[in-house]
């Protein structure tokens, strides 16, 4: 029961001291909630009750299913912004039917998630790495500060998925420029950015909107053409099975399979952060998939859209000091009373005070910072990260995250198919042996033996580099070379193809009558070696432990045989006795 419901863990321990610290926590985080969803749905293109609808039965499912404990699940920028993206590729008329691929999209989103947690596949997202995350990312905060200027300039533009459409949309518009909208948006991102600066306790947030709110009602701002949220629908979300078509499914799959990586990255990469600075490790990947995918299902059945875990929100329920994931519970309580009693409030809530909440929230996520470390220090990888940057800023979301992840794997394949291939040599006569460029000064360099240490896998993809690199160092040594030591050490996996190369080569390399030895291979290695053509080739003599002892057979091939047989023998007898 446990593991189908991890909620049982903390509910167990439960002291009566967390119960405050929890509750504080939920309605401090609910407080950020309401105001916050309501401006994610529309970066998502929903009307702002959505955004409310979303934040109620998932992040109630999470609370019970999910293994963080500090964790706080709801609308976020980024999925708000990839639903729109993504849907804005779509010829979809109609809020209604919007709002039914949106749902529809929730679904399939929340069913692949749960799909690779029972099937243990949260390794899955190991393929998105660093730079294409910081790429997408930073360019998805640029598409959704553009796409909220309209809001917080107060002119009406049309919507595009192109950036450079958006940006001249807005520019054939500025004649119509609402100053007072603009206005309302200035000040309140000047107000956030001032509180957090001050006090990053003060909830700037929900001073903003309650300020908005009585700055629009005190000063009929209506009524100087001031764009507001309007009528939001009061009560909670009725419970609506989603249709869907195979047209649908096929429209939304590659979306879905994006939103359902990136939302799961998300949630563990905020979950793991948190638990490096409170020391209290709960967080399971694959029940981290089955909690999040439960939650999207659940949420498209009321309405909501996809949901995971948000970065502000969870980093303020760290700093409350929350305890368990009872101030989820906490958070939607606040957001039922929210619908149930105070809908008529947002009415007068202006879109620009929205516009100018979504803006501070996200410009944090343009990580100028590490895109200046890659420049220092690992050029290959800024280029993959620019990549991504671009196809994001320029094509679309999903493209960008795909090519990102393309090139990634190509960048890896790239280094694996050519690796560190070094030649060594012995430092004072120990049982160490290093780079013999890296330390010329303190290796011993022989003539007449060459050793070469190997560090990577031998595969299809490099075994042909492995064979050009050897032949190279051995022409390099000229006509005294006698023996080859290969150091395995590095070499973790051989595939069938380098059986084959290390087999014929060693076959080669003795028909020039030079030795070949192996050294310090790993048992998954040595496995493999003797259960393909090398061991017949290579023969068990000619296999050791050290590099140390390759070379001392190498000198004294002699000795170290009546040396081997002794111990042969002297094992044997020991053997006999003891039967």
């Amino acid at each position: 029961m446990r593991n189908l419901f991890p909620f049982l863990d903390w509910v167990s321990t439960y002291k009566k001291a967390y119960f405050i610290k929890d509750l504080l926590a939920g309605l401090t985080v609910g407080i950020v909630l309401v105001p916050q969803g309501m401006a994610y749905a529309m970066v998502a293109g929903l009307p702002p009750v959505h955004g409310l609808y979303a934040a109620l039965f998932p992040v109630l499912t999470y609370a019970f299913l999910g293994t963080s404990r500090k964790i706080a699940v709801g609308p976020v920028a980024m999925d708000s912004l990839l639903v729109a993206v993504g849907l804005g590729t779509l010829a979809i008329t109609g809020v209604e039917n919007y709002i039914k691929m949106v749902v529809v999209l929730a679904l399939m989103v929340g069913a692949i998630q749960l799909v690779l947690g029972v099937l243990r596949m949260g390794f899955l997202v190991n393929f998105l790495s660093k730079p294409v995350i910081s790429g997408f990312t930073s360019a998805a905060a640029i598409i959704i500060i553009l796409s909220q200027l309209k809001h917080l300039l107060g002119i009406s533009v049309e919507n595009s998925n192109k950036i450079y459409e958006t940006v001249l949309n807005i520019f054939y518009k500025l004649s119509e420029i609402n100053l007072f909208d603009f206005g309302l948006g200035i000040v309140g991102i000047g107000l956030l950015i001032g509180f957090k600066k001050w006090n990053k306790n003060i909830p700037g947030i929900l001073i903003i909107v309650v300020l908005g709110i009585l700055a629009v009602y005190v000063f009929q701002m209506g009524a100087y053409g001031v764009k507001l949220v309007g009528n939001v629908p009061k009560g909670l979300p009725s419970f609506v099975i989603p249709t869907i078509d195979l047209e649908d499914l096929r429209q939304l799959w590659p979306i879905a399979v994006a939103l359902a990586l990136v939302g799961y990255l998300e949630a563990i990469s905020i979950g793991k952060a948190l638990e490096d600075k409170s020391g209290e490790e709960t967080i399971q990947a694959n029940q981290e998939l089955i909690a999040l995918g439960t939650s999207n299902i659940v949420g498209s059945l009321f309405q909501g859209y996809p949901v995971t875990a948000s970065f502000s929100r969870s980093a303020i329920s760290y700093d409350v000091g929350t305890k368990t994931n009872l101030f989820g519970v906490f958070s939607v309580l606040l957001v039922v009373l929210t619908l149930l009693f105070l809908t008529p409030l947002f009415q007068y809530l202006p879109n620009a005070i929205l516009a100018s909440i979504i803006m501070v929230s996200v410009v944090n996520l343009v990580d100028v910072k590490y895109c200046k470390h890659l420049w220092k220090n690992r050029k290959d990888e800024f280029f993959v990260l620019m990549v991504t940057f671009f196809i994001t800023l320029f094509m679309g979301i999903t493209q960008g995250i795909l090519i990102g992840v393309l090139c990634s794997l190509l960048l890896m394949v790239y280094r694996t198919s050519k690796p560190h291939f070094v030649e060594i040599g012995n430092i004072g006569n120990s049982d160490y042996y290093k780079n013999v460029i890296r330390f010329a000064d303190e290796v011993v360099v022989r003539d007449d033996l060459l050793i070469v240490r190997f560090d990577s896998q031998l595969y299809f993809g490099n075994s042909g580099y492995f064979k050009k690199q050897l032949l190279k160092h051995m022409k390099a040594k000229g006509p005294n070379l006698k023996g080859i030591i290969l150091n395995a050490e590095a070499i973790n996996y051989i595939d069938a193809t380098a059986a084959d190369m290390l087999t014929k080569l060693i076959h080669d390399i003795r028909e020039r009558g030079i030795q070949f030895y192996m050294a310090g291979a790993i048992g998954p290695t040595r496995d493999i070696i003797f259960n393909t053509g090398i061991i017949k080739e290579l023969q068990r003599e000619f296999l050791f432990v050290k590099t140390k002892e390759a070379v001392d057979f190498y000198d004294n091939p002699n000795e170290i045989s009546l040396l081997a047989a002794k111990v042969a023998y002297e094992n044997s007898k020991v053997a006999k006795e003891k039967l």
